[in-house]
């Protein structure tokens, strides 16, 4: 903290009220104040009060001060509690006598956190109101709040969630969707006989998706330990051993790059079903986010934050990735491509290519390209390569693709659902595969990871399994970019924030 002679006025000035009031014997932060209701039970108690009635009742009632007139002998306030409630308090002269008045005059500001109490009456103008015997200060606030004319930036409400949360009522109804929505998809889950479990945030070996991990150090075990890039390996286990439907809402970390979709800490909903495949799974996701949209929303028809209405309803379209791609580039393109060809369709796109890119990455690259921006309505894309999808099934019918499919919603996918390789030696020869990529400079590849394996060779059912970011559904459900949908995204810290 700078020194308070270099402070900011408005930062000065508070600091001084909280040194007076604790040089007259007050209490700036008392560790309790009354409180008898809370302003939407006065609300909901007194909601069909006439005009200019005084109801004889006393209540003690506590709120930030959000606005604050004074005048001669009667002041007026409105308090805020945190579900976005507000009231009126009125302070006269003849109720609560000159030195409180005075007190609330010069002491409280707006952001304070105060306690009133008095009688419940309706105003002259029908406003319900708590007109004040006394009051006490619950919290000063050292910092103003900023002011309507300047509202605060979107960096600034990512960086202060805190202070965006007293502000912006939006980002208090954002704040609360979420966990509508996760117990939407728990009560989803349930009814259809899933089993909820928990699994390893540290692992000894990152697997589950392509992604570069985190990496730690345990003390205790004088080891390197990976941060989790995906459950899917340990939730595999669960299924090999009998628990046949499981799912996990889990945290993951991804140390990669952050953006609009991206986020290197996120949650993620991923669940595997024993004698489902990628139809199933497909299902599935369609019937969880049509449930979590009617949950929150009421309708299949979501209507997002700029007024734009999205229909998550009936069935969703199918398309295969390599029909896209031939689409788009105007020739042939399948899954026995060879690399040669998709590096010289790139080429023409306008895409560099990695020397180090594997065929499959290259094909995914153009896709992303050429179609991935025109999905807007709900799009199960199926059929990716399967040099990418070391965990899935070939495709029963068609060579050189997996059975995986990329939901895509409002042009950024969603989920991803598979049918599942169970054969452990083939599950081997594509694990053995990616430490090499890995050992040749791929920061993305998994390891071998001998313990799953062993997993695996017990005898894995078929099944289906899928993966959904948590955070990318509230953006299909709102519109808003991640970091609006993360209460707390990760933001590089700035130097001299004040």
């Amino acid at each position: 903290m700078a020194n308070e002679d270099d402070l900011p006025e408005q930062l000065r000035i508070r600091r001084e009220k909280r040194a007076a009031i604790i040089k007259r014997g007050g209490e700036p932060y008392p560790v309790s104040v009354p409180r008898t209701a809370s302003l939407l039970e006065i609300r909901t108690k007194h909601k069909e009060l006439p005009i200019d009635v005084a109801t004889g009742i006393i209540e003690s009632v506590t709120g930030r001060v959000i606005f604050k007139r004074d005048t001669g002998k009667l002041c007026f306030a409105n308090l805020r509690e945190g579900d976005g409630t507000e009231l009126q308090v009125m302070f006269s002269l003849d109720k609560i006598g000159e030195a409180q008045l005075e007190t609330w005059k010069s002491e409280i500001d707006l952001g304070d956190i105060v306690s009133v109490t008095g009688e419940v009456i309706t105003s002259k103008r029908g406003e319900l109101s708590v007109l004040a015997n006394s009051f006490v200060l619950a919290a000063k606030s050292l910092r103003p709040l900023p002011v309507e004319h300047k509202p605060l930036s979107e960096e600034s409400r990512v960086r202060m969630r805190y202070v965006d949360l007293i502000v912006r009522p939006e980002a208090r109804s954002n704040a609360r969707l979420r966990p509508a929505v996760m117990r939407s998809l728990r009560e989803s889950f349930t009814s259809r006989g899933f089993l909820e479990v928990e699994t390893p945030m540290l692992q000894v070996m990152h697997g589950g998706a392509a992604a570069r991990p985190f990496k730690t150090f345990s003390n205790a075990y004088e080891m390197d330990l990976f941060l989790r890039i995906a459950p899917e390996l340990y939730l595999k286990r669960c299924v090999v051993g009998g628990l046949d439907k499981v799912f996990e809402i889990n945290r993951n970390f991804r140390n990669e790059g952050a953006d609009s979709s991206h986020s290197p800490e996120f949650a993620m909903i991923e669940t595997y079903e024993a004698y489902g495949d990628w139809n199933t799974m497909a299902e599935l996701t369609r019937s969880l986010v049509q449930d979590a949209a009617k949950s929150v929303f009421g309708s299949h028809k979501v209507k997002h934050h700029d007024g734009k209405e999205l229909d998550l309803g009936g069935k969703w379209k199918e398309v295969s990735l390599f029909d896209v791609i031939s689409e788009a580039v105007g020739e042939k393109v399948d899954g026995l491509t060879p690399k040669s060809e998709l590096t010289k369709i790139a080429t023409k796109k306008g895409i560099k290519v990695d020397p180090k890119w594997i065929t499959g990455t290259i094909a995914e690259e153009i896709f992303e390209h050429v179609a991935k921006e025109k999905l807007i309505a709900p799009t199960f894309v199926k059929g990716f390569p399967i040099d990418t999808s070391p965990l899935v099934r070939a495709h029963r019918d068609t060579a050189g693709i997996a059975e995986k499919w990329d939901l895509y919603v409002e042009g950024f996918e969603l989920a991803t659902g598979y049918s599942e390789l169970i054969d452990p030696v083939i599950q081997r020869e594509r694990l053995t595969q990616q430490a090499t990529l890995g050992a040749s400079g791929d920061l993305e590849a998994m390891g071998l990871d001998e313990d799953f394996l062993k997993a695996m060779e017990y005898a894995m059912p078929p099944m289906g399994g899928m993966g959904m970011g948590v955070d990318r559904l509230l953006m299909a459900l709102t519109g808003l970019g991640i970091r609006e949908t993360i209460l707390f995204p990760l933001v590089k810290p700035t130097a001299g924030d004040e």
